[in-house]
């Protein structure tokens, strides 16, 4: 693959995959390359440049260089899921590093810190990272050595400013990594805003069609400590499938036109079910009355994405009633794909979890928007007129 001559946009680079073609039969789309061995030369070194198949792969490259762009980043490691991706980060610590991560954010990554990182050593401390005294008062130099934010975090989209989590965790001799699988490339740009790693579950918007399950970093150095996570990812035979990885960048062509229609859709719902009688609160970035509202529209561009939750004012049963009666709307567990999803996500969590039991997380798709308010507000008024 070469080089742009020309500085296109991130979405035209997107579009033509970084005007990726195949060299033998000039095929627009590149072709997935399965192969597990390559040939030596006749002094046994690796002309190519590939050796074996659990390292590395040319459809899998092709894919982390166009999410590199997107990110503005040094180079991306795809990964078989978010979880692998995030773990190995984690796992290039030494036992014995402290990490501060969020109170609410992706939960099965938190009972991950909460209870597996702790069989590797490492020290953990959940806090409120959108309260800077409280996150700066959780960080200790010399001791804290990864700062862990999600932004927005899910199921309650709480915004952190990155920048200044940023400035945080580099004068105690830390990095900050960020999840940004919510905000998307299309939203937010970490490592602009100071940060170091950023992960995605590219299973999400990054791919959109609900049929791969992908995990991302992306650096913004190629430092000893990122060489650390490509090992891990070596050893651990942890990179992403040629074919899945053949998905994903059929998804990130795309990404542009669905996460600009997602996220329009979501301000509008969110807007119209705040006036919504059986609604009694609306989680969304985009609002003026959200907590971070100022800081999400400081650090975030082209809207505040796709995702938001809503609190019933009849309580959990209700809740869950609306989610049995929506029609439209598909009961499911994952978000960011074309298709809209509703789910009481306290009920997947179970006990421990931070999610108010009156909660629905909403995924919005890329339907017609007036669809979507229509099926919502008819379940939401049956659920609350008959239980």
């Amino acid at each position: 693959m070469t080089a742009p001559q020309k500085p296109w946009s991130a979405r035209t680079l997107a579009a033509q995959a970084m005007g990726v073609t195949d060299p033998v039969t000039k095929a627009v789309v590149p072709p997935i390359h399965v192969a597990t061995t390559y040939i030596r030369d006749e002094d046994n070194a690796y002309s190519s440049g590939y050796v074996y198949g659990r390292p590395d792969n040319a459809t899998t490259r092709e894919a982390e260089a166009v999410l590199a762009m997107l990110e503005g980043g040094k180079e991306a490691l795809l990964f078989g899921s978010g979880m692998a991706a995030a773990t190995a980060l984690f796992q290039a610590l030494d036992p014995g590093d402290h990490i501060v991560a969020p109170t609410v954010m992706y939960w099965a990554l938190r009972h991950w810190l909460a209870n597996e990182a702790r069989r590797w050593g490492l020290l953990v401390d959940f806090v409120d990272t959108a309260d800077l005294d409280a996150l700066r008062a959780a960080v200790t130099p010399g001791r804290t050595r990864l700062v862990w934010i999600e932004t927005p975090s899910n199921p309650l989209w709480t915004i952190t400013d990155i920048a200044a989590a940023a400035e945080i965790a580099h004068a105690a001799g830390a990095r900050l990594a960020v999840d940004s699988t919510t905000a998307s490339p299309f939203h937010s740009q970490p490592l602009a805003l100071g940060a170091d790693i950023v992960m995605h579950a590219a299973t999400k918007i990054l791919n959109g069609h609900s049929d791969v399950v992908a995990g991302a970093l992306v650096t913004a150095a190629e430092d000893d400590f990122w060489a650390r996570i490509t090992t891990i990812r070596r050893g651990q035979g942890g990179i992403l499938g040629p074919f899945e990885a053949y998905l994903l960048m059929r998804g990130m062509r795309t990404f542009h036109l669905r996460a600009a229609a997602q996220s329009a859709s979501a301000a509008t719902l969110a807007e119209r079910l705040a006036a919504h009688p059986a609604v009694a609160k609306v989680l969304y970035p985009g609002l003026p009355g959200h907590p971070g509202h100022a800081v999400a529209a400081r650090q975030m561009v082209n809207g505040f994405g796709y995702m938001l939750s809503i609190r019933l004012a009849a309580g959990p049963q209700a809740a869950i009633a609306t989610a049995a009666k929506v029609q439209l709307w598909k009961r499911a567990t994952s978000l960011g794909g074309v298709e809209s999803l509703i789910e009481h996500r306290a009920s997947i969590e179970g006990a421990g979890s931070p999610c108010p039991p009156d909660l629905l997380r909403l995924s919005v798709g890329i339907e017609d928007p007036q669809d979507l308010y229509d099926d919502l507000s008819s379940a939401l008024e049956r659920a609350t007129r008959h239980g």
